[in-house]
């Protein structure tokens, strides 16, 4: 039996890092293929990693999800491996919080281990390559076939970290989102996914004021002039707001966990 392996780091492509974890996967599960989301995240930045998890693995198949994103290496937070209800997918990662949104997608955790002494470890292990010596080999014994009770002792899946995001929510006649993320392009991703919208009573082809400023809400960038601002479904149906080949980040001036204020005209 093997799984599939998806891999994201905050290791970047310049180091051997990435390619020293791909190496001892490989000793322990040579059948399972690895994918690589990404490993551009920047660095320390495990709400990034969280966010790329949580909208990009539903289109990788169920497996093991190898994630480190881990500021706090060599320190007292533990190394875990879980279980979610949905489609038997598991997760390797440091505690803290870099999973749990993710998890959330796929039904919750339903089992969850420590591995920070995990039998699975390469020895020597160094204090500061944790996705070498113990994230890596455990997610390879997973990948395998072998169980998540083996790779070290249980854990209380309510113990596990949660990362704390902003919430969107109605107030009068305003939806109140929040700036999660910024692209390459200066689109803003909001804290609203496809099967809240009903909720917030956006409907498709709208006029809104966005912080103010007009903005319809429709589905591509083309349907409105070269540097206006829009309303739209990014390609994960999340709420977004963009500028026709400009940035609605610089034109509205907004930042990470910013309130992006939606109202109807």
């Amino acid at each position: 039996m093997s799984r599939p392996i998806t891999f994201l780091t905050d290791y970047g492509y310049d180091d051997e890092y990435v390619g020293v974890c791909h190496a001892v996967i490989a000793q322990s599960a040579p059948a399972s293929r690895v994918f690589d989301i990404t490993h551009g995240i920047e660095r320390h930045d495990v709400r990034s990693g969280a966010l790329v998890l949580r909208r990009s693995l539903p289109y990788f198949p169920a497996g093991v999800h190898l994630a480190v994103v881990d500021p706090q290496v060599g320190g007292r937070r533990r190394g875990i491996a879980v279980r979610t209800a949905d489609e038997d997918r598991f997760f390797v990662a440091p505690d803290n919080g870099l999973i749990s949104l993710a998890a959330q997608r796929f039904g919750g955790i339903v089992e969850a281990v420590d591995i920070s002494g995990t039998p699975q470890r390469l020895e020597p292990t160094a204090a500061t390559f944790h996705g070498r010596d113990i994230f890596s080999p455990v997610a390879a014994h997973l990948a395998g076939g072998g169980h998540l009770a083996e790779c070290g002792t249980p854990l209380d899946p309510d113990e596990v970290t949660v990362l704390e995001m902003p919430l969107a929510r109605a107030e009068d006649d305003q939806l109140i989102a929040h700036a999660l993320t910024v692209d390459t392009f200066g689109n803003v991703t909001l804290d609203v996914e496809h099967q809240e919208l009903a909720a917030f009573g956006l409907r498709l082809g709208q006029l809104l004021s966005v912080n103010g400023n007009d903005a319809p809400y429709v589905a591509s960038y083309i349907d409105v002039p070269t540097g206006a601002l829009l309303v739209y479904q990014d390609a994960y149906r999340s709420l977004a707001v963009a500028v026709n080949r400009g940035s609605a980040a610089e034109m509205l001036g907004l930042a990470t966990d910013d309130e992006v204020r939606i109202t109807p005209r």
